[in-house]
């Protein structure tokens, strides 16, 4: 009897592992399909960049440095490695890409450019779903950290090689933008 008892413990705790281990897998894929969605929609920002200073350079070729500055920063983010690396330079990119907006209200041309107006609405929706899949990616990352870092889950996670993962988050200096009270003149 004390052996089927044994028995019953081993299998039980056995069964414990693996439902553990297996929500730590699930966890993990949920958030790399999460940074897929991400890395894709960053691909389609980084495709429309081109075209968006290409226009731009017909109508103000002599802000050669905005242009400048926006194809470099374009050339960051798709050289970053890692999630911070990644996250700073799109930051840049999105920082470069408002000066060259703020170039558009200069150049009446420009803004009343076809092209010019379905590359920025493009670009707005990209930017829309990019907000959306860096949320839903930060959750999945939130939820992973956490579960590896709960009892009894840590035990295994750290012998199995399950580590952290880091947050797709706003530089400081744009937080600081965006938190920022807007200034409403009349």
């Amino acid at each position: 009897m004390e052996m089927l008892v044994l028995l019953g413990l081993i299998v039980l705790v056995g069964f414990v592992i693996v439902m553990i281990y297996n929500r730590l897998v699930a966890l993990r894929q949920t958030t790399r399909q999460a940074w897929g969605d991400i890395d894709v929609q960053l691909k389609q920002r980084h495709d429309l960049v081109p075209n968006l200073v290409e226009t731009v350079k017909g109508y103000a070729s002599h802000e050669k440095e905005t242009l400048e500055r926006v194809v470099a920063a374009r050339q960051q983010a798709v050289d970053a490695g890692s999630t911070k690396e990644l996250a700073q330079a799109e930051n840049m990119l999105t920082g470069a890409l408002r000066q060259l907006f703020a170039l558009s209200e200069a150049y009446p041309d420009l803004k009343a450019n076809t092209n010019f107006l379905s590359l920025q609405n493009e670009l707005a929706d990209l930017e829309n779903k990019i907000a959306a899949a860096r949320r839903f990616f930060n959750n999945a990352v939130a939820e992973y950290n956490t579960a590896i870092e709960q009892f009894p889950a840590v035990v295994l996670a750290n012998s199995f090689g399950f580590k952290p993962d880091e947050f797709f988050e706003v530089a400081a200096s744009e937080r600081a933008k965006v938190e920022a009270a807007p200034n409403v003149k009349f």
